[in-house]
């Protein structure tokens, strides 16, 4: 079985003061089981790690360097929505739950697919909970 893997996890495994016991969880799982995730998954690591380097957390080749190793994780991006459908489903997600389009592409994936979810996004955990989406328990 496979799961629906936020970037909000994926994050914590590169910045130390975004560690938690869930995330080091998360990549155990991991371990054993590849992710799916929504075509967002990608341009939200490499923002986190643009921010990182603007920011001044990580210089620009490590960032790089980070970004090569997650986009090489047994992570696949769904492509099973057209980009139309995708924005529309996200769009009335994030309506119904109050989320943003991007965080409602976590859970609409989680949704179509009958996956859990794995997010540290404490909003988007209880939308998923809410719209009755398993999360992740490592």
């Amino acid at each position: 079985m496979s799961f629906v893997l936020d970037a909000s996890v994926a994050l914590s495994w590169i910045f130390e003061d975004g560690y938690s016991d869930y995330a080091a969880g998360v990549a155990r799982v991991l371990d054993e089981q590849p992710a799916l995730a929504p075509i967002v998954w990608p341009l939200e690591m490499a923002n986190g790690l643009l921010i990182a380097v603007r920011r001044q957390r990580l210089q620009e080749n490590e960032a790089r360097g980070l970004l090569s190793t997650v986009l090489r994780l047994r992570i696949e991006i769904d492509t099973g929505l057209s980009l139309d459908t995708a924005g529309w489903s996200s769009f009335t997600v994030g309506l119904d739950h109050r989320l943003s389009a991007y965080d409602a592409s976590y859970l609409e994936l989680a949704l179509r697919r009958g996956l859990p979810l794995a997010t540290q996004d404490r909003r988007l955990a209880d939308a998923a909970v809410e719209a009755g989406v398993e999360l992740v328990q490592p």
